[in-house]
């Protein structure tokens, strides 16, 4: 224990490097690609501090290749999710205890390391096996992971700094306790940063947990535990299960009485059963478990009648594409105004013919390859609905081929009715879906934007008039719960843009911010009485 008030480093945002030809941070990360394509590695459990192995195994393959495999991973069952409760439950009482500095210290040191000697390795197991661009690698698992590490430190310490007031003779203070049990994190294939954030968010916090990462993103998961163990994580606080059969290791943590909490990202089918699953055992558990999930999205891009079409037309692309539309916050669906339709489809036509696809080793290329062949048939079943239908015309892309590796064409599709599958489904991967818009239906058309679907993560509007851009946002005020003014829906920073949304897309508890570490805390409130009374009378007894 230090015997001081310790100041954390002030966080920054980590540069992006740019992997220009000829720079070293190109060939340094290129001799890491080709290491690892060089060698199949072998992918334990991780159950307090151990590789567990189970012999049941699967491929790892990379998406853009199916035919190579990049490594195999051991399959958990339910007695591996036992093991991992009793490790966390092992771990607890140390590190629950353990002074905010040291735990802050795990966290800032894997910063550094993934800053320095590790990133390279995480990139480039992420271009591998999630299929992503060295920018889109790049800003994900170096950047936007270094940021969470940093940032939640300093956030872990504002959340601290929040105490009561005292009166004459009395000294009110606040503790934030770890959650009593586990915290069960339940990770997405499409950003290492949030599967390395939502177990490390609440082992920050104090808290122990057992780490569910996507099947689909096993690779970088193993590369993030070796992270982690580098940094002098103890054993036993993150222990993380492997596996292709979810249900039998989840019914165990779910029904388990010391679960604390979920720490979820994925399909609001999967978060609406786990909570369902919950709500069906609240009286088995200790305490009533912390639930914070970020789901779907059916994101919009919502263009006013005074929209630029130039940055309008950039942002539907980048919105729409980047890593082939596998974002819950890409660009779904969008409303143009009849008066500058022409225009926007012009140069957004003429700037996805110029989109290069192909293997995340060809830096030239702007995208890749989707997650797998189950992900490629539910997207591409979305374009053939588009062609089948009267009512859909495909003006870009719409090929499909999974001969090699699950690709995808960026595909630009146009609806005549607002409310198709295609404008208010969840597609997940490279698909756009635009409506024409009369301008004098522009009141309309925003309440078809506002109540088309469900969900409610993020949206953008492209308006260069400041009274309709007021007017805009308004009226949107609920439909997203990361909104852009003039800009793409995708790519919130750490510490600028904190996360989430509302309706089906989650409980918008905000990672990147203090409003997501503060669920992973019980506070306790401390009163002491320095001169206690001795008489049990009032005065007004008198």
């Amino acid at each position: 224990m230090i015997d001081s008030r310790v100041p954390v480093p002030v966080p920054t945002n980590e540069p992006i490097k740019n992997y220009a030809r000829g720079s070293t941070e190109r060939r340094s990360l290129e001799a890491v690609l080709n290491t690892q394509l060089q060698s199949e590695i072998e992918i334990p459990l991780r159950i307090g501090g151990r590789n567990v192995e189970t012999g049941v195994l699967s491929d790892v393959r990379a998406p853009h290749d199916h035919s190579n495999v990049l490594g195999r991973y051991h399959n958990a069952d339910a007695t591996h999710a036992e093991q991992a409760i009793v490790a966390a439950r092992e771990a607890w009482h140390d590190w629950s205890s353990t002074p905010w500095e040291a735990r802050a210290a795990v966290f800032l040191k894997a910063a550094e390391l993934l800053a320095g000697p590790y990133r390279d390795v995480v990139n480039a197991a992420t271009m591998h096996g999630q299929s992503k661009t060295v920018f889109q690698a790049e800003i994900d698992a170096a950047c936007e992971l270094i940021d969470f590490f940093r940032f939640n430190v300093q956030y872990m310490q504002q959340i601290y700094a929040v105490q009561p007031e005292s009166s004459p003779g009395i000294w009110n203070y606040q503790e934030y306790r770890p959650l009593e049990g586990f915290v069960f994190a339940v990770t997405p294939f499409n950003f290492t940063s949030i599967a390395a954030n939502l177990p490390t968010a609440p082992a920050l916090m104090g808290n122990t947990v057992v780490w569910k990462p996507s099947e689909r993103s096993m690779y970088s998961a193993h590369f993030i535990m070796e992270l982690l163990e580098a940094a002098g994580l103890p054993p036993g606080v993150i222990n993380m299960v492997t596996g292709e059969t979810p249900k039998a290791v989840g019914d165990v943590l779910l029904n388990s009485p010391e679960l604390a909490g979920i720490h979820f990202t994925g399909s609001t089918r999967t978060f609406q059963m786990m909570w369902r699953h919950v709500g069906a055992n609240i009286e088995n558990y200790r305490s009533y478990p912390r639930v914070v999930g970020e789901t779907g999205g059916k994101d919009f891009v919502f263009a006013h009648p005074s929209a630029d079409t130039g940055g309008l037309s950039t942002a539907l692309l980048r919105g729409a594409f980047e890593y082939q539309g596998q974002k819950c916050s890409a660009a779904s669906r969008a409303y143009i105004p009849a008066s500058i339709w022409d225009e926007t489809i012009e140069r957004l036509t003429a700037d996805v013919a110029q989109i290069r696809m192909g293997s995340p080793m060809d830096f030239s290329n702007f995208m890749c390859a989707v997650i797998d062949q189950r992900a490629f048939a539910s997207i591409s079943s979305y374009i053939e609905l588009a062609k089948d239908s009267n009512d859909h015309e495909i003006i870009a892309g719409g090929g499909h081929d999974d001969s090699e590796g699950y690709f995808i064409e960026p595909t630009v599709i146009v609806a005549s009715e607002p409310d198709s599958r295609l404008m208010i489904e969840e597609i997940f991967g490279p698909v756009l879906t635009l409506y024409k818009y009369e301008d004098d239906r522009l009141d309309e058309t925003l309440a078809l934007c506002d109540t088309a679907t469900a969900y409610g993560l993020t949206g953008a509007i492209f308006c260069r008039d400041r009274a309709e851009i007021v007017r805009l946002s308004r009226r949107l005020r609920n439909a997203a719960g990361n909104f852009y003014i003039n800009d793409k829906p995708t790519g919130a920073v750490v510490g600028q843009q904190p996360f989430g949304g509302g309706r089906a897309s989650g409980t918008n508890d905000k990672a990147g911010s203090l409003w997501n570490l503060i669920r992973w805390a019980s506070p306790r409130s401390i009163k002491e009485t320095f001169v206690p009374p001795t008489d049990f009378r009032y005065p007004h007894m008198d």
